[in-house]
């Protein structure tokens, strides 16, 4: 069950000057959220059809996105070693001629204003890199 209660959420945004079908491709794939997103793991491997991402501090997770589609909709459902599960909600939108990705981030019951402000930042970092790395052809 993925964990719904959440007490705050936080919409960051990034433009990317690519059209929005290229960075919707990338983002969208697993293989390439380590990339992206190196504070969620170092490796990432597909297993059986599955995809897993080694993390430092949260052990090995499955990252499960949300069916291929053509509304930009790239949510992604991390689940802890445990079984817990927590839902990232991510859309990538055309915007003029290139692309918004706008990720969500929720806020959990008994996280600090720190913690939440942390979590916010390295997302920031995280849609910063994309960028870079979609605009420099990286």
């Amino acid at each position: 069950m993925i964990e719904g209660m959440t007490t705050d959420t936080a919409h960051l945004a990034e433009r990317i000057d690519r059209p929005v079908n290229d960075v919707y491709a990338y983002v969208s794939n697993p293989a390439n959220v380590t990339t992206w997103a190196p504070g969620l793991g170092s490796s990432v491997e597909q297993v059986d059809g599955a995809w897993f991402v080694d993390s430092d501090g949260l052990g090995r997770v499955r990252v499960e996105f949300a069916p291929k589609n053509g509304f930009g909709v790239a949510d992604h459902v991390v689940t802890l070693e445990s079984g817990e599960q927590f839902l990232n909600p991510l859309r990538v939108v055309p915007y003029g001629e290139g692309s918004e990705i706008v990720f969500s981030v929720r806020r959990m019951p008994g996280v600090s204003d720190e913690d939440f402000a942390r979590d916010t930042g390295l997302v920031a970092a995280d849609l910063a890199r994309l960028k870079d790395i979609l605009e420099k052809g990286n």
